[in-house]
């Protein structure tokens, strides 16, 4: 006869199992087999239960090794023990919390790769500055809320000496051709035409279709914050789209998806947080989407309308802001964060990389890397360094916390900083005061291996949304 000793013996768990498992013997004992052979078939309902559902004597036992099996296996939310390594770059200006934030994630079963940049600072889930590489998922909250914030850049065949002759004429510009804040809009014939709102995309999903006459009120409108569209005076180091090395007038902006974005962020971390409700506080944020699943599939979609929609954005701002003041446009160059895209790892990978609050440095991918309202900000050449999964910093990184930067800055100070460089500002709140930022001259050295800087834009006349403590 089998017992439950005889089972234990062979490392069958206690349980209900080992019920089944003594019934299941003691009908092969009586249809003849010996003692042996029935062993080998219960191991055999142990090892591969799967094949014994439809089993008329077995099937009993199958289940209950399958829901063993099921429940002694590590849940799919588990961390792991130690983070997977990463490199940073510009160690000695980061936070040591964004670090943190950044070991977690590579605690992140569906973590593949990672890479910190020299402007990172603490953000929610992701450090902003991070690059993720995660395997056939998505993260929402690696996105970001603003997704597909993104720079622009135009270059016109001007001098710059303008802006000092003429200022009112550019202040005017930048006052009425632009709208900032949360919730700014335009209305009636101040509505902008684009053909992203003919985009297919839009009647893809539910939500979109509610998006899509907040995207036709915001589409040209900027948002709160760090964004901002100033006119300022470039360097270009070397030939670019037709233009020669030399000094021209620029027109720089930076903004991403508004409204349209920050709906599709709020739902879909929502639902991401949903489905890994035994996720690790620490990284709750960080709940993904399989882009298996039909909403993992329906985020993407969506995340990609954001990122047309954002560089819309942009178009319609600088459209609007050069015929304002007569220029044409020579060249163009723009890019995006707060984006996750579909790449190759050199061992031949397929990979979906975050970039939250970084910019995408391939080789020879041109990218804008902002430094504050009072300070340069460059244009550069991706050198496609692998370890930092082809990635730069998005600007200079935030040296204070918003909350401490209204607590210790006064406007004396910082309206001293910008007259010191000739800068007019428009708008703007005391949080983004330059002394609230690293000194981007700093950051872009501490990348040097990331990026190659081909052109220098200096800030002239910036306007921001009217904001805290500048009044």
């Amino acid at each position: 006869m089998i017992t439950g000793k005889i089972l234990k013996l062979r490392n069958w768990p206690d349980g209900k199992v080992v019920g089944l498992a003594k019934n299941v013997a003691a009908e092969l004992e009586e249809r003849g087999l010996e003692r042996d052979e029935i062993l080998a078939a219960l191991d055999a309902v142990r090892r591969s239960p799967e094949l014994f559902l439809s089993d008329p004597l077995k099937a009993d036992l199958a289940r209950e090794c399958i829901r063993v099996a099921q429940k002694n296996a590590p849940s799919p939310d588990e961390l792991r023990e130690s983070p997977l390594p990463f490199p940073v770059w510009g160690r000695e200006n980061i936070d040591p919390e964004a670090i943190r934030q950044m070991e977690n994630a590579m605690r992140l079963p569906i973590a593949v790769a990672g890479a910190l940049m020299p402007d990172a600072h603490v953000g929610y889930g992701l450090p902003i500055g991070g690059a993720l590489a995660t395997e056939n998922a998505v993260i929402p909250y690696a996105v970001g809320v603003d997704i597909a914030c993104r720079m622009r850049l135009s270059l016109y065949e001007v001098s710059p000496h303008l802006l000092s002759q003429k200022p009112g004429v550019f202040e005017d510009a930048l006052w009425n051709e632009t709208a900032f804040g949360v919730g700014s809009q335009w209305k009636g014939s101040r509505r902008a035409q684009h053909a992203v709102l003919d985009d297919d995309a839009w009647n893809a999903s539910r939500l979109l279709k509610t998006l899509k006459d907040t995207a036709a009120a915001q589409l040209g409108t900027s948002g709160a914050g760090n964004h901002f569209v100033e006119f300022g005076e470039f360097e270009l180091y070397e030939p670019l789209a037709g233009l020669q090395a030399g000094v021209y007038l620029a027109l720089l902006s930076h903004s991403g998806s508004r409204g349209v974005g920050a709906k599709i962020a709020e739902r879909f971390s929502k639902l991401a947080q949903e489905k890994h409700p035994e996720l690790d506080k620490s990284v709750s944020r960080l709940a993904w989407l399989s882009l298996d699943s039909e909403d993992g599939q329906e985020y993407w979609l969506s995340m990609e309308l954001a990122g047309r929609f954002a560089s819309a954005n942009h178009f319609i701002i600088h459209r609007r802001v050069a015929a304002a003041v007569g220029l044409k446009e020579a060249a163009a160059v723009e890019n995006h964060h707060n984006f996750a895209w579909r790449e190759t790892l050199p061992d031949g990978r397929k990979v979906i990389v975050h970039r939250k609050g970084a910019t995408p440095a391939g080789k020879d991918a041109l990218g804008i890397i902002p430094g504050s309202m009072g300070d340069a900000g460059y244009l550069v050449r991706g050198r496609g360094e692998v370890s930092s999964l082809q990635s730069a910093s998005h600007g200079a990184g935030r040296l204070m916390s918003r909350k401490a930067a209204l607590n210790s800055i006064s406007k004396a100070a910082r309206d001293a900083y910008l007259r010191e460089r000739g800068v007019t500002l428009l708008g703007g709140g005391m949080d983004e005061s330059p002394q609230a930022y690293k000194p981007i001259e700093e950051i872009i050295k501490a990348q040097s291996t990331l990026v190659d800087v081909i052109g220098k834009f200096v800030p002239r006349i910036v306007r921001m949304a009217n904001e805290a403590g500048d009044n």
